[in-house]
């Protein structure tokens, strides 16, 4: 069998990699070097918070933690002497004298579990946090196709696929191959008409006995289950689209269209206008400078993105296109958290 050289790269030492920098930045947090990268607080942001489940494959495990980590996060953040605010009184914060350094937590997708298993921490510790909802995702209407073709991928063996030049067999034999699949689907939906591709890999799923609305119905809350939460104290919501699209990639009226339709549906079902937005995906690819106008000219107070970064004065100007901290499966340590929270390996880097 064939060794996919390139695979291990990323899968294996790219990760180790990214450890060992998160490592130093934690050494040099200690010794209190490179100070002014903390600036003012973090936003983090994460997506499902539930207890660990084997898989033969876990594509999407950057998008998980435990709720142990996370309870350990939160506890870490308190000893380094952090506040934990709400998304929306993030601009106060910057406007306001220097204080102590803030923490801001946000989830996107309104995934269920962010209900059983993450709320139970922020009520230990009095942290509020902001979910992002999809219109498409809480009314059962729109698929998640990263969990979609997790699923398919840990069922099947081999599968036939057109991405674009006629069917093509693809081996899923092994936890490589596997892998490599996801990779060429998340490219080929990211490079051509999202919705197109999204809704031909919902058909593969349907063709293997897969129904994806039913997984989105497993894994999100619904109107139910958000009403019941928005009436908790700590809870708050913010926009996060219809269809989960990068918005970059559509027109000015389609872009413009899935965030007011969206900022209506929440107002709708809860009697309050969300002031807060996350971007889809929200990495440079996926969201613009005119998404960001947009954000601002449709009313949106706060929207984020996923491009990593600690907050500073600089941003007061840029409410629209605040970085965020993912809070990454793969590094489910207290101390990476600090490290990430001081800025220092996005100094690093951009030094």
């Amino acid at each position: 069998m064939s060794v996919n050289l390139d695979a291990i790269w990323r899968r294996g030492v790219k990760r180790g990699l990214i450890a060992g920098g998160l490592e130093t930045a934690h050494v040099l947090s200690r010794l209190g070097l490179l100070r002014r990268a903390r600036g003012r607080g973090a936003i983090f942001t994460l997506h499902h918070v539930r207890p660990f489940t084997p898989r033969a494959i876990a594509p999407n495990a950057h998008l998980e933690v435990t709720p142990e980590f996370l309870d350990l996060a939160v506890r870490r953040l308190k000893e380094d002497g952090y506040d934990f605010v709400s998304l929306i009184d993030v601009p106060d914060r910057l406007r306001a004298p220097k204080e102590r350094p803030f923490a801001c937590f946000t989830l996107d997708d309104g995934y269920r579990n962010n209900a059983e298993h993450a709320l139970p921490v922020f009520e230990r510790h009095a942290v509020p946090f902001t979910i992002f909802i999809n219109e498409g995702f809480a009314d059962r209407t729109h698929t998640i196709w990263w969990e979609t073709l997790a699923e398919i991928l840990n069922a099947q063996t081999r599968v036939v696929f057109d991405f674009g030049t006629g069917d093509e067999t693809i081996d899923l034999a092994t936890e490589t191959q596997k892998l490599d699949a996801f990779d060429r689907f998340a490219l080929f939906i990211q490079s051509t008409d999202e919705a197109e591709a999204v809704g031909a890999l919902d058909g593969l799923a349907r063709r293997l006995g897969l129904e994806p609305l039913t997984i989105t119905e497993r894994l999100t809350m619904g109107r139910e289950e958000l009403l019941r939460l928005n009436r908790h104290p700590l809870a708050s919501f913010g926009a996060h689209t219809v269809s989960h699209r990068a918005l970059k990639r559509l027109s000015d009226a389609e872009a413009r269209r899935e965030m007011l339709r969206s900022a209506n549906w929440l107002e709708a079902l809860t009697g309050e206008r969300p002031a807060t937005l996350a971007y889809p995906y929200g990495t440079d690819s996926a969201v613009s400078e005119r998404d960001r106008a947009l954000a601002a000219e449709l009313g949106f107070q706060v929207a984020v993105t996923t491009r990593p970064g600690t907050i500073c004065e600089r941003f007061s100007n840029h409410l629209t296109g605040l970085p965020r901290i993912s809070l990454n499966g793969y590094y489910q340590a207290p101390r990476y958290v600090a490290a990430l929270a001081s800025g220092i390996p996005f100094a690093l880097r951009a030094a």
